[in-house]
This record gives C-alpha cells, structure tokens and sequence, in this order.
C-alpha cells in the first residue's frame, strides 16, 4: 500500500513538471516569433509608419538609404533604372548628395544624364533626383525620368524652327519680289516675270499654311467622334483626282487595282488627306512618263482583319538612312525637288498621325533609281465588309481598262511587302 502511494505521488510531481516545461516553452516560442529579425529591421521596422504605403503609390522611382549607405527600401522602378544594384546605391553622384543630406539635413535636387543600362547605342537617361532627410536616421532618394519630357521638348523646338524658317523663306521672297515689281514698273516683260514667281511663292506660302492646320487637327481631333465607314474605292478616286493635272503634266499614267468594296471605319476628311498626300508624292518624284499604282486589299491579321493601301512609284526611291526619317515634319530626302515640287515636308507626317489615330500604321519599301511603295494599313469596318463580300472583287485599271493582273509583277518589292499595285517599266 505504501508502494502505490509513493508511485502515485512521483507521477503527480512528474506530470507537474512537464507541465511547467511546456509553459516555459511555449512562452520562449512566442518570445522568439516576436523578436525583430535582421531582414526586418532593414525593411518595415525602420521606416516611420505610413511610408511604405506612401512610395508604393508614387510615380517616382524612390530608394531610402539608412546611415550605413544601405538600400533599407527601394521601387521596382529605381531598380529598372538600374539605380540599385546589390543593395547599394550604384549613382555616385545621388550617394554623395544622400551623405551631404545626412550630415547637414538639407534637401538637395540635381539633373542628370546617367547611361541607358542594355543598349549599346550612346543614349543618355535624362533624370532629375531629389534628396531629402527621412527621420533622423534615413534618407530619401526620389528620382523622376525626364527623358521623354526632353525628347518632347526637343521636337518642339525643332518644329518650332522649322516652322519660322519655312514661313520666312515665302514671305522674304514676297518682300523682294515685290520691291522688284515696283523697281521694274516701267518693264512689262519684268512685271510679268516677278508676278508668276509671287503666284508661285504665295501658293507655296498657302499650302504651308494649310497643311499646318491640318497636322494640328489631326493631332487634336479624335477621329473617332465623326467616325463611318468609308469606302476605300471612293478614297482612291479622290486622291487620283487631286493629282491628275501634275500627273498628265508629266505624262504620268495613274493605275487603280485591286480588291473592290472595301471599306474603313474612320474620318472620311483624313483618310483622304492621307491616301492623297501619298499618292500626290508619287507623281511629284516620278519621273516623266512613268506609271503610279493605287490599290487596296484585305489582309488578315490578328487582331481583325485589315485594309491595306498600297501605293507604288518608279521615282527616286529612298536611300535606307532616309527612310528612317521620312515621316519626321519638315524632313525632305530631296530639298531641292521639294523646293521645286513645292513640297512643305508635312505630308507624310500627316499620314502618320492619320493612320495612328485610326489605329493602323504607315510603311515604306524603296529601292534607290527603282521607285518606293508606301503602305497604309487600317482597320477594316467589318459589319460593311459582310455585306459587300458577294459581289466580288474587281481588278480593273480604271485608266486604261486594263485587267489589274496584266501590270502586277514588273516592279520589285520588298519581302515585307505584300503584293501592292505594280506597274510596268
């Protein structure tokens, strides 16, 4: 009896024990959770309260830097950027003004071009940083990217010049040929003369004007508002039209081909001033006796189907460097012939703005001495599409009442470029 007594006593004090082990354990564990890590006081634990949710929502792109020089919080931006790399600041210049900050407390903004991280071209990264105490321990980094804000400015600038210099060079010449108007007022024969060459500048003036106007609505209007859809043989008619007197000046023969009864959701005004500045630059740099070919088609595509409006030359063609650089404002490949032409530099800065605005694009193929095919590519209006589908396409050469076939293999063209309107050396 005495045995069981002494037995059950030692379980009591066992189980008391394990009890309290346990206890003590579990107090340990829950200590141990609460207990700051190293990461953490690196992270959240250091910055006041609400700043972390404050530069997530910020445009900047943001690094907080503690007194060892330590990235403690950095934006996905700043490491895109390339700001941060390792957990450092990798900008010399922005960790020196962090330090001065540090030291004296005072906010600090600067502009730098820093170099572009993955390109191998010499492209600079317009950036402007501001520095500023986080506390008494932290700094503040903020860097914007002024890059495009430059490259915007620079455009304007230089559309901005180039403006003053081509309405300069009408209006001098109007200056002078009027003072040699009056200075010849005795000669008939040099009145004449002076007064075609003011018609000729004052056209030339006008036409700047205008198509001035016109880029500026392109760019501010949305052509969707005054949207339909638009036939793209009737587009095609109007361009011939507007070119058809320089073009049987120069006894050029203007061919329309292709598919019929397509048609494009869009403007109808811009669409048109599109397809005839390309077709008017056709015969402006085709040479005498050569042919332009116009013709529309569809082309599937991912996104929906689209119409594609080719028009092709034998002129010039575009040397590869200028090609690049051809749908720039005021950008001419030939100043001379533009001159000549009387050509602004505007048109196909217009076509680019149009096409984009609708949702499509431009392109240009050219081979020097062999002529240029530019393609206008744009959304095709589907519903219209359907109901026109029956009756077929139709590939007559509206001026010579040639089947299209018989001129759409002559003229070489780029891989890239689906078949076009061809014609004929």
């Amino acid at each position: 009896m005495d045995v069981n007594a002494a037995v059950a006593a030692l379980a009591a004090i066992a189980g008391v024990c394990t009890g309290v082990i346990a206890m003590l354990a579990f107090r340990w564990s829950e200590r141990d959770q609460a207990r700051p890590t190293r990461s953490s006081l690196h992270t959240d634990a250091v910055l006041p309260p609400g700043v972390d949710t404050v530069l997530s929502v910020l445009r900047s792109s943001a690094v907080v830097l503690d007194e060892s020089d330590s990235v403690v919080k950095a934006s996905s931006a700043a490491y895109a950027l390339g700001l941060v790399r390792g957990g450092k600041l990798a900008v010399e210049p922005m960790l020196h003004m962090a330090r001065d900050t540090r030291r004296d407390g005072e906010i600090r903004q600067v502009e730098l071009d820093l170099p572009r991280r993955g390109t191998g071209r010499g492209e600079a990264l317009a950036v402007s940083a501001r520095v500023a105490p986080l506390g008494s321990r932290l700094v503040l980094l903020l860097v914007e990217d002024l890059t495009e804000a430059r490259r915007i400015e620079a455009v304007r600038r230089d559309f901005v010049a180039n403006v003053s210099h081509e309405l300069k060079t009408p209006t001098g010449a109007l200056s002078l040929l009027s003072e040699a108007v009056m200075d010849a007022s005795d000669d008939p024969e040099a009145v004449t003369r002076f007064a075609g060459r003011m018609q000729i500048e004052a056209t030339r003036l006008t036409n700047l004007v205008q198509e001035l106007i016109d880029l500026s609505r392109v760019q501010n209007d949305d052509p969707l508002e005054d949207a339909e859809p638009v036939r793209v043989d009737e587009l095609v008619a109007e361009a011939m039209d507007r070119s058809r007197h320089p073009a049987s000046t120069k006894q050029i023969t203007m061919a329309a081909g292709g598919t019929a009864d397509l048609y494009v959701w869009g403007n109808r005004g811009q669409l048109a001033a599109a397809l005839g500045n390309l077709v008017e630059n056709a015969v402006n740099y085709s040479p005498a006796r050569t042919r332009v070919g116009i013709a529309g088609r569809r082309i599937a595509a991912p996104g929906g189907d689209l119409v594609e409006i080719a028009v092709t030359d034998q002129g010039i063609g575009i040397s590869e460097k200028d090609r690049e650089r051809v749908f720039e404002r005021f950008y001419r490949v030939d100043p001379a012939r533009s001159r000549a032409t009387g050509g602004t530099g505007l048109g196909l800065a217009i076509v680019k703005h149009v096409a984009a605005s609708h949702g499509g694009e431009v392109t240009v193929w050219s081979s020097e001495g062999q002529g240029s095919t530019f393609t206008l590519r744009l959304p095709e209006a589907g519903a219209v599409r359907d109901r026109a589908s029956a009756r077929g396409p139709v590939t007559v050469d509206e001026d010579d009442d040639v089947p299209y076939e018989t001129f759409s293999s002559a003229v070489p063209r780029s891989p890239a470029i689906v078949p076009a309107p061809e014609v004929l050396p």
